[in-house]
């Protein structure tokens, strides 16, 4: 199965439904339309009232929700994606890399592994059959236990490595329905954001419901990071694998005895441990962007601030305090 092809669909997917964005800009702009006059009439009224100047910047906000109501797909999901694009791009590259170097050294390995059972007479013999003919013919017929057990061998080596390419290979196939999953609710969620960000955009618009514009983008954005953030993790995964397989070449260049049992079960592992991961990437992409953090962190660090102020304070009451005490009793 051709997974690159089924992202590649996934692609397309988004592509040909962002049209239907226009289907809701109508209704989007009639609610804020209605939202701007009773935005724009109570700031007049509330001016009024109290003999105030009025001021015109605040009243442009719902004109410019409106504009970008208008022009939706290109003004707002166009800006988005143009800004994004860079960043899956460039994670999309490190992960191709990372798996042209991984199957290179796949390839070397399964290459010095066959070369070292080819260079040991009691093991030519499981993984090649005209090695295994060969021992065959030169078998008397006095020796018919030792060909019967060398078919036996030769049977269990096949059935062993047979049952490690499929799990093997079933790893692989789960680890990358994995990432197909997460593709394929990504792109659910972009579709549903997009269809339905006019709406939030003029939701946005009425008193009480202004979170809603910077929530949507938020979401937007964090469900768009789910891509590079699955990219970056299966590049971590592909290099630890990279790194693996060049430990298992220089085992079998410099150890002639090597066993690398341990290294496939290794290898079993990590795959694990990658399709359990691939479900906490929505978790880490909500680490990377989250709207009002920054008014909280401010918050935090001016309360911090002061009190880190008031306690110097105190201290320094204190201790001028104990000073001018110790004066007075020393002037008299």
């Amino acid at each position: 199965m051709d997974f690159s092809n089924l992202h590649t669909i996934l692609r397309s997917l988004y592509d040909e439904m962002m049209p239907l964005c226009s289907d809701m800009a109508g209704v989007a702009q009639a609610i804020a339309g209605l939202g701007a006059l009773f935005y724009v009439a109570y700031r007049i009224w509330q001016s009024l009232a109290r003999a105030e100047p009025i001021d015109v910047f605040p009243l442009l906000r719902p004109f410019v929700i409106g504009f970008c109501i208008m022009f939706f797909p290109t003004v707002v999901l166009g800006t988005i994606n143009a800004v994004m694009s860079p960043i899956v791009q460039g994670t999309s590259s490190m992960l191709e890399g990372q798996t042209l170097d991984m199957q290179k050294y796949r390839e070397e390995k399964d290459r010095l592994e066959y070369e070292q059972m080819m260079n040991d007479p009691s093991t030519a013999y499981l993984v090649d059959d005209a090695e295994f003919d060969r021992q065959i013919d030169e078998l008397g017929v006095t020796e018919i236990g030792t060909a019967a057990g060398m078919y036996i061998e030769r049977g269990m080596y096949k059935v062993k490595k047979a049952i490690q390419n499929f799990f093997r290979e079933l790893l692989e196939m789960l680890f990358q329905a994995a990432s197909l999953t997460i593709d394929t609710i990504r792109t659910f969620f972009l579709i549903v954001l997009a269809i339905l960000g006019p709406i939030a955009f003029a939701l946005s618009v009425w008193d009480g419901f202004q979170s809603t514009l910077t929530m949507w983008i938020q979401r937007y954005i964090q469900t768009y990071l789910w891509l590079p953030v699955a990219d970056l993790f299966s590049t971590i995964l592909a290099k630890i694998q990279v790194l693996m397989l060049q430990n298992d070449i220089s085992e079998l260049t410099n150890n002639p005895n090597a066993d690398l049992d341990g290294t496939n079960t290794a290898y079993v592992i990590f795959m694990i441990i990658g399709i359990i991961g691939y479900f906490t990437i929505p978790t880490v992409a909500g680490w990377i962007i989250q709207a009002g953090g920054a008014g909280n962190y401010n918050r935090a660090v001016n309360n911090t601030a002061m009190q880190a102020g008031s306690m110097a304070g105190s201290v320094g009451g204190a201790v001028a305090g104990n000073v001018a005490g110790r004066a007075g009793k020393l002037l008299k």
